[in-house]
């Protein structure tokens, strides 16, 4: 049980450092991942939102977190590394269909960010197959709940 709430803590550090790196940094390492490349279509490859910045804070808060708390500092890194690809291809896709950085699609928004790093640790031998897809769902339910109260106390810029 331990390690479930482990895994989720992380899946909120690698969702919620770059938010905070954004607030305590500003514009300081605030490049794209995409560098403002364009895809085939036009539109931003990801958009201006996704930093260096925020996925080194995320990583990194995985990192020193699994550190601390047991399955070690490799561990999350690759944890927070693949939470926040999962973010980049969910970016990818919402460009792909014409909709804005702010635009909201729940559980597109939440579950690759999720699922992609809980299945490395499933393979990892840290969660079975069902406690990985439960911690998937419960952390999109609590993003998609508590990410508009961040917003509208200012914390996020975005309501997801």
């Amino acid at each position: 049980m331990l390690i479930t709430l482990n895994l989720f803590v992380m899946l909120v550090l690698a969702n919620g450092a770059p938010v905070v790196a954004a607030k305590v940094f500003g514009q300081r390492w605030s490049a794209p991942v995409d560098g403002g490349r364009r895809w085939f279509d036009g539109r931003p490859l990801l958009g201006k939102s996704k930093t260096w910045r925020g996925i080194l804070s995320g990583a990194l808060c995985c990192a020193l977190y699994a550190l601390a708390a047991g399955p070690g500092f490799v561990f999350g890194l690759l944890f927070g590394v693949l939470a926040l690809a999962g973010d980049l291809l969910s970016s990818f896709i919402k460009r792909r269909l014409g909709l804005k950085p702010s635009a909201r699609m729940p559980w597109l928004d939440q579950v690759p960010e999720a699922a992609l790093p809980m299945l490395l640790a499933i393979g990892w031998g840290l969660t079975e197959v069902w406690t990985g897809l439960l911690v998937v769902v419960l952390f999109a339910l609590a993003n998609m709940w508590i990410s508009p109260i961040l917003y509208r106390l200012g914390i996020r810029h975005q309501p997801h």
